[in-house]
């Protein structure tokens, strides 16, 4: 797991309970807040926003993120996420497979609420055997045992 800088653990704690505290759950009452670190060491935080047609509305995660690909980051080099305690909260599946996007099975996710860090991992521990960019990116020459039919194969 990747060291992280006790002032940029600050700031993402920093971050991410202040992104909570803007958080629009009016029918969860659940106020998640997130922070990513990216590549340039720039916080972008984020906060759970729910909608009348509950469940469809987006994580902090997910608003944090976006946050990040609008100010030109690419790579995330950790996240904290914070929830309202007692119990840890981790990011749910989604946002773990959109956090993979932006980083690598090393990325440190943190877990906080109000009254500090409660637990970290890695995304690797928290999303084993991943789907990642590199399986799209990094295409294998595909065997030409099927006939050609003239229809472009998403796969090759």
């Amino acid at each position: 797991m990747q060291e992280l800088a006790p002032d940029d653990l600050q700031r993402l704690l920093t971050a991410s309970l202040a992104a909570r505290a803007l958080a629009h759950a009016p029918y969860s009452r659940y106020a998640v807040g997130a922070a990513i670190l990216d590549e340039h060491g720039v916080v972008h935080a984020g906060c759970n926003v729910e909608n009348a047609a509950y469940p469809q509305g987006w994580c902090a995660e997910a608003t944090a993120l976006g946050a990040m690909v609008m100010a030109g980051g690419r790579r995330a080099k950790a996240v904290l996420v914070s929830g309202p305690g007692p119990d840890v909260i981790a990011p749910c599946g989604g946002c773990r497979q959109k956090l993979r996007e932006f980083g690598d099975d090393q990325l440190l996710v943190i877990a906080a609420d109000p009254s500090g860090v409660q637990h970290s991992w890695t995304l690797g521990e928290l999303l084993p055997a991943s789907f990642g960019p590199n399986h799209v990116t990094h295409r294998a020459a595909a065997p030409h045992s099927e006939p050609h039919t003239g229809i472009p194969s998403p796969l090759l």
